[in-house]
């Protein structure tokens, strides 16, 4: 490649790292004149590269927005840390919104690099392997999360047609549960992506609460007139959580535990448990130490006893009684580990 050809495309992987880039500066990069650096950004512009000239003090040149995207300029590691996370995103579910584009863009990175590198980065996701099987995916369609995302950033309001779940699932946090399909106008606070699901939460204005959606389950979504002021608070990811922690289940499960807020809120997700101080001291043994009662909604209980102990803290059941006799049950077979008894068959 010769040198001029060189250096043009070094001008453009300088002006596609973003902002506005001075003469001066592009011409000390680049080993030239300044005369010379206006040359370049001419043969760019006569490649239909959006190139724009800044006036002022600061002054220079930027990539302007355009119908095309310009070549990309990718670095070893650039070129590493897109492909690494074209897999993640696969892997967590976090791009399979965009269905097949995952794939085909990642075979387009592949495609324009230099054979070299190519067969490098093949070699890394070749022998790359995971401890974790691939989250279950439920991810929105473009056409969902596209104006989702726009409503939220520029505070409108927002048209949705929504499935919710049954009782007991994660969709509509709060609704009646209902399974149908229905039209719903909502002021979006965020986005939220979690455990392989996106969400968004904002206000319901057909109920008058808020409520968050999953957005796998949302069928059309479009952007309407009008702004509206997002409320103070929680931020969008608490607010999730909590929908989560207390959507509606089969069991309400209430326990004292000893112990801080925080010493508490450590060892259980936000999405399965919310923790607040209790009004009363407990037993009154433990003096310096307060108690917490933790709420946790959940369709089986058989999974809490060994939750619970993992706490290593003092704790009280209060609901509901079934838990209890789970518990004991639990403290026997640790019991007859401890002695070295075998469990009885049957």
């Amino acid at each position: 490649m010769s040198r001029p050809v060189s250096r043009v495309l070094t001008l453009l992987e300088l002006l596609q790292s973003g902002g506005v880039r001075t003469v001066a500066e592009l011409a000390d990069r680049l080993g030239v004149g300044e005369r010379t650096v206006r040359r370049y950004v001419d043969h760019l512009v006569d490649l239909d590269v959006p190139v724009e000239s800044v006036r002022g003090r600061y002054g220079g040149y930027r990539l302007a927005p355009g119908h095309r995207m310009p070549p990309l300029m990718l670095t070893d590691d650039e070129a590493l840390a897109v492909l690494l996370g074209l897999v993640a995103g696969r892997r967590t579910g976090i791009t399979a919104a965009a269905g097949t584009a995952g794939e085909t863009a990642a075979a387009k990175v592949r495609r324009v690099l230099p054979e070299r590198l190519r067969h490098r980065l093949d070699a890394v996701l070749d022998s790359l392997t995971f401890t974790t099987a691939p989250a279950r995916s439920a991810a929105p369609e473009a056409a969902v999360l596209l104006p989702v995302a726009d409503a939220v950033r520029h505070h409108r309001p927002l048209a949705i047609r929504y499935t919710g779940g049954s009782s007991g699932s994660s969709g509509s946090s709060g609704s009646s549960g209902s399974s149908g399909s229905s039209e719903r106008t909502v002021y979006p606070y965020g986005l939220v992506a979690h455990a392989g699901r996106w969400y968004v939460t904002g206000r319901d204005l057909s109920v008058g609460a808020d409520r968050t959606f999953r957005l796998d389950r949302i069928h059309g979504a479009r952007v309407l007139p009008g702004t509206f002021e997002p409320p103070p608070g929680p931020g969008p990811a608490e607010r999730v959580l909590a929908a989560l922690a207390t959507a509606p289940y089969r069991h309400e499960v209430t326990v004292r535990v000893r112990g801080t807020a925080e010493e508490i809120r450590a060892r259980l997700p936000r999405s399965v448990a919310v923790v607040a101080a209790a009004d009363d001291e407990g037993d009154g043994e433990g003096e310096g130490e307060g108690w917490c009662r933790v709420e946790i909604r959940a369709e089986r209980l058989d999974w809490l006893p060994g939750l619970l102990a993992s706490l290593d803290r003092p704790f009280v059941v209060e609901r509901p009684d079934e838990l209890r006799g789970l518990v004991a049950d639990l403290a026997g077979r640790l019991m007859d580990a401890a002695r070295g008894t075998a469990p009885p068959r049957g």
